[in-house]
């Protein structure tokens, strides 16, 4: 029987967990990881039970349950232990944690199912001796009994109806003699057909040719010699029509695209339905249905497809990971290789054995568009029947995302596909975790709970006893520190697939362009011609430009101020084609101003170039062009997304300009001019991650040229170009950035070789702020020494923020235990002095100190 209290965990930023009674008539459906409904204040919330209790804390009143969403636990007894560690790790609350975990509160029809398992039917079967086995009482006897006659299936009911119990079923689960499981139904799914290449041409030549001969046979038998010579002329002559369709559709779907959507394929390849359904029947081609996301286009981008036969570095490193599953326990991989190395194909035949094995994957990629890909080229490699992968990201509906995480909590899906949220994904049973591109910020969330995906995807590893297989060409420094120190073990793909060579890298001295040209245009003269030379050989080039809008800044030329965010310390940018300044942070919104708010003087000027501009600059310049801009303004949805790249992919488009969402992930064929515009912005910023990503951008965008059988060439345009994030990035060799870098490091003691917090003190008051700063300071200055250095209490870079001012308090150690013990310290000190825990904000493992 169920205790009769419960601790919940509710979904706000508090760090308590709440007891609550748990009714009679639920004292046998309650359990561990169930999401409950329960009052709280003047709401009612939905909280996750965390803890079964035999007595509540004294002198509280406790209010009931209300009730009882899930019968089967939404949450496995792993996701409660990772949960723990993630709260006590990143100082989060509790049920903030659980409300990342758990899929949206969405009303769902589904139908409850008692299965009965093998172990039950070996207790009926020993039952018909007479004798009770099992430990079972005459009312559960009866109930298998009863079951095994159903076929082994029973609709979850009512006690009166089914004989027994809920604490009687939860018994039965318990010992593995039945199992509950609860089916997600009544949605209707858009689906859409998808083919992939299968086999190769010769098969159905053979079975052409087989055709034709038996064809043959049969008209001679009816037809004179002349007749037969001129219908096979006629034959021939269809046939090499046939053959060079069956190519094209070859090509489509095994070098230049990979699975494609019919309507997409026939678009393409330009042939008909009946010719691919010809080819699907000749075993050419395969084909599944496939679930279309609401958020995402049906004529997707499309990805390079999957490779062929492995290359030797490829087959040596997948030797090693096979080698790691017969271990049977947790380890850490980090596969390290170069654009263009084929990664995705050894990630892709890693989930191939651990399925093999019986065990599930999770497979994690930065950026929602790719998992699309992944998930489809799971599709294709493990054939139509295998419907078990589960895409999970935030762009899809409420209704969606619960649907795919209810197949996976029941084990309908084996592998799942999903961004940084999807490391919650409720699998059971897990083997394998691929963190693919495991440097990219967007796997660390930026609000509470401010966890890393990747390093969460590991702690998950470890509890499952599974593998973590990490994957770059431009890892994060700690990631390789620990790869270079054999905490992770590294597996190095050094070259291009077939043998391709890397992209040419070329630096455009913006000082000395500046003295040959006296212009000051985002375009160099040697970017000019590069792009006047892709045209002119009807090949297609990509420009970056890391900052979105048409100038970054608006200056009075007068007095110099420039216009800032009415709730933010930071420059509004002006938007052209919207005709107003917009705040990045925020979203606030400004009219364009005709005089300086602070002068009144006319001389308003607007000041640096994003990508609008430069997109402006190129209409103007290659008048004749075919040009489109991606960045957050023009792809606001993933069907505009999906729209650019596609039209990119299929050759609609020349040039593409855009910001770092072009930098990865795409493999475009045809792609031989990359060009870097204000390579060197991102070095300026107050961050000492500032030449990692400068050079992690660089070489990343680097590798989107020259991924096809023509050779790439990049452009890098610079004001400084001697510095080593540059200079190492036009080389392509991440070794010599990172001993480099990891000088400057030691130096400054900055991870990997410490552990950082960032602490931000905030509230719209300026006076609270300072006052619970220096409160704060009162509790840290005690502790600054050697086994913990603390940096402030400063003004924050971005002093301040939506409308928050914002203090900050940097902590460094070289033991990583110290700082979470006090941080801890700290969050119970603001308690006892009636800080606001909304106020105190920890940033454990910071990407930005901004």
């Amino acid at each position: 029987m169920t205790p009769p209290f419960c601790n919940v965990a509710l979904p706000v930023p508090l760090r308590n967990v709440f007891t609550y009674a748990v009714p009679e008539t639920l004292r046998g459906t309650v359990q561990l990881g169930n999401r409950v409904l329960v009052p709280f204040r003047k709401k009612t919330l939905v909280g996750v039970v965390v803890e079964l209790a035999e007595s509540a804390p004294a002198g509280t009143k406790v209010r009931e349950i209300t009730r009882v969403l899930d019968f089967v636990p939404a949450l496995t007894p792993k996701l409660i232990e990772l949960a723990q560690w993630i709260k006590g790790y990143y100082l989060a609350p509790a049920g903030e944690v659980f409300r990342a975990m758990l899929p949206p509160v969405t009303e769902l029809k589904s139908q409850r199912q008692i299965i009965l398992m093998d172990a039950g039917r070996e207790a009926t079967e020993s039952l018909s001796g007479g004798e009770l086995s099992h430990g079972l009482t005459s009312a559960e006897a009866a109930f298998l009994t009863k079951l095994k006659e159903k076929k082994g299936t029973l609709p979850l009911r009512p006690a009166s109806k089914l004989g027994v119990d809920a604490s009687a079923l939860q018994r039965l689960q318990r010992r593995g003699l039945i199992e509950i499981r609860e089916t997600v139904q009544g949605i209707k799914r858009r689906t859409q057909r998808v083919v992939a290449w299968k086999g190769g041409l010769a098969a159905a030549e053979e079975s052409a040719e087989k055709k034709e001969n038996n064809n043959a046979e049969t008209q001679s038998a009816q037809k004179n010699r002349r007749e037969e010579v001129e219908e096979k002329g006629i034959a021939e002559t269809q046939g090499a029509q046939r053959k060079h369709k069956e190519e094209r559709v070859r090509e489509l779907l095994e070098t230049e695209r990979g699975p494609l959507p019919l309507p997409q394929l026939l678009k393409l390849a330009q042939v008909t339905r009946a010719f691919v359904e010809r080819m699907l029947r000749d075993g050419m081609l395969k084909s599944w249905e496939e679930a279309i996301d609401p958020a995402e286009d049906p004529f997707d981008a499309g990805h390079a497809p999957p490779a062929h036969e492995l290359n030797a570095e490829q087959e040596s490193a997948l030797k090693k990971i096979r080698a790691r599953f017969e271990l049977s326990e947790f380890g850490v991989q980090f596969l390290h290789g170069v654009t263009g190395s084929g990664k995705t194909e050894v990630y892709l035949r890693a989930v191939q054995e651990t399925l093999a094995r019986g065990k599930t994957a999770l497979v994690l990629v930065p950026e929602i568009a790719l998992t699309l890909w992944i998930g489809r080229q799971c599709r294709s490699w493990f054939g139509a029947r295998f419907e078990g992968v589960a895409v999970l990201h935030s762009a899809l509906s409420d209704v969606e995302r619960a649907r795919e995480w209810w197949r996976v909590r029941n084990g309908e899906a084996r592998v799942v596909v999903g961004t940084r949220s999807a490391v919650f994904a409720p699998l059971e049973n897990v083997g394998l975790i691929i963190v693919d591109e495991e440097q990219e910020n967007s796997f660390k969330q930026e609000e509470t709970p401010r966890y890393h995906g990747r390093d969460v995807a590991i702690v998950r590893a470890k509890m499952e006893g599974a593998l973590a297989l990490l994957g770059s060409a431009t890892p994060s420094m700690e990631t390789y520190h620990h790869a270079r120190n054999g905490k992770y073990e590294l597996l190095t793909l050094a070259s291009r697939v077939a043998d391709r060579s890397l992209a040419s890298v070329e630096v455009v001295d913006l000082r000395e362009d500046f003295q040959q040209t006296h212009q000051t245009s985002p375009i160099s003269a040697a970017l000019h011609s590069g792009i006047q030379e892709c045209l002119a050989n009807g090949t297609q080039a990509l420009v970056l430009i890391n900052r979105r809008g048409y100038s970054w800044s608006v200056l009075c030329r007068s007095c110099g101020a420039s216009v800032q965010c009415v709730n933010c310390s930071i420059s509004m940018t002006h938007h052209k084609q919207r005709n107003r300044l917009e705040c990045h942070y925020c979203g606030s919104i400004q009219p364009i101003p005709k005089q300086c708010p602070k002068c009144q003087s006319k001389y308003v000027y607007f000041f640096g170039e994003g990508s609008e501009h430069l997109e402006e600059r190129l209409r103007k310049e290659f008048p004749g062009a075919r040009i489109a801009r991606l960045d957050r303004d023009t792809a606001r949805t993933k069907r505009q997304y999906q729209e650019t790249l596609g039209a990119f992919a299929g050759g609609a488009l020349d040039i593409l300009v855009g910001t770092q969402m072009l930098a990865k992930g795409h493999d475009f064929q045809r792609v031989t001019l990359v060009g870097v515009v204000s390579a060197d912005s991102s070095l300026s910023l107050p961050d000492f991650r500032a030449a990692e990503r400068t050079f992690q951008l660089l070489t990343q965008v680097a590798g989107r040229a020259g991924r096809g059988e023509l050779k790439g060439r990049v452009l890098i345009q610079t004001f400084y170009p001697e510095h080593y994030a540059i200079q190492d990035a036009v080389k392509q060799d991440y070794s010599a950035f990172f001993e480099r870098e990891l000088n400057f490091r030691r130096m400054m003691a900055y991870p990997p070789f410490t552990s950082l917090a960032n602490v931000i003190v905030r509230d719209t008051s300026l006076e609270k702020t300072v006052r619970w700063s220096r409160q704060l300071s009162e509790y840290f200055s005690p502790h600054d020494g050697e086994s913990v250095r603390i940096l402030g209490p400063a003004t924050a870079p971005l002093a301040r923020l939506k409308k928050e001012h914002r203090f900050q308090f940097l902590l460094k150690s070289p033991k990583r235990s110290v700082l979470t013990k006090l941080l801890s310290g700290a969050m119970a000190y603001c308690d006892a002095k009636e800080i606001p825990q909304t106020a105190v904000l920890v940033d454990m493992d910071p990407l930005s100190l901004l």
